[in-house]
């Protein structure tokens, strides 16, 4: 690999390889989308924190996946924060959204104290579902495994152990950075894979290369996975330069949701008719979608028209 130059982009996945040992691995960099997205909401420091979490790791185990369509991530648990979901379609349109109790988040920082917020303190027991779903005509694949582990990256190393098909090491960070207190995020992961076209190397040598790689990956600094100022070749290079580390083309990310008024619309067409009648005696109804908190307006005109016949 080249030294690397001084270019800091971000929102992006990074693809590269280790060659020599068969490993895969990427490389997450959110700015602006991850911001746009937590800033959206007023969520209370921690809740956006793991949120944060969940979007960036759904972004690097779909950047894992040959799909066309759209990645979810989505934990439920019976702590203070009771439901995350985070997708991430093909094309790098992220959102995400957390749904939390006010009273029981004070409440559990209050009896934390200073220790980090965790997975048990904040989410608590529940699960955590990976899904991929490539539209109605295709059959969708969901994973569930019990929430275990004090972060969202141990909980998705709970599930590689429960899967023989997978070995992968992954570390995430996010926080706030520079003037104004802007939302960053950062990931790595890395995946064993079948050696392709015969590698020279011996079953010893990829161990002791895997067992490496993730020595090294663990090197990797929470402030560095989101330095603003350090480019990913340049934290690739610092990582894996030793190890003949190969880039490839990044792939674009942007905070973007797919409500519409349209979308809206079909879904209150569904609605039986006598609850369009109680909507409709409100005067005006207002549907915020959760994700992006857009609000929509719909008239008692707008109603009508929407009844069915």
């Amino acid at each position: 690999m080249n030294r690397p130059s001084q270019t800091a982009p971000d929102d992006l996945i990074q693809p590269f390889r280790i060659d020599p040992f068969a490993l895969r691995g990427r490389l997450v960099r959110l700015g602006p989308a991850i911001d746009r997205i937590l800033s959206q909401h007023d969520y209370p420091e921690p809740v956006a924190a793991m949120l944060g979490e969940a979007i960036t790791l759904a972004v690097v185990l779909a950047g894992a996946l040959k799909y066309d369509g759209i990645f979810t991530l989505q934990t439920k648990g019976d702590g203070p924060i009771r439901m995350m979901v985070a997708d991430v379609s093909t094309e790098g349109a992220l959102r995400g959204y957390a749904q939390y109790d006010e009273a029981k988040l004070a409440a559990a920082l209050a009896r934390a104290g200073a220790p980090s917020p965790s997975v048990p303190l904040l989410v608590g027991s529940g699960y955590i579902a990976f899904t991929v779903d490539q539209g109605e005509d295709t059959d969708r694949y969901q994973g569930i495994v019990e929430l275990a582990g004090s972060t969202l990256a141990e909980c998705a190393h709970h599930y590689f152990r429960q899967s023989e098909q997978l070995q992968a090491g992954i570390k995430l960070s996010v926080g706030r950075s520079g003037p104004g207190g802007t939302w960053r995020a950062g990931a790595l992961m890395l995946q064993r894979v079948p050696p392709e076209g015969g590698y020279a190397v011996i079953a010893d040598d990829v161990e002791d290369g895997w067992r490496r790689a993730m020595v090294l990956m663990s090197s990797a600094t929470s402030e560095e996975l989101v330095d603003p100022d350090l480019p990913p070749h340049g934290l690739l290079y610092r990582l894996f330069h030793e190890e003949g580390v190969r880039v490839y083309d990044t792939h674009a990310l942007e905070a973007r949701c797919r409500c519409s008024r349209e979308r809206i619309e079909g879904i209150l067409r569904a609605f039986p008719r006598d609850e369009l009648e109680d909507m409709r005696k409100e005067g005006v109804t207002t549907v915020t979608c959760e994700f992006c908190n857009t609000r929509y307006l719909f008239e008692r005109a707008d109603l009508d028209r929407l009844m069915p016949g």
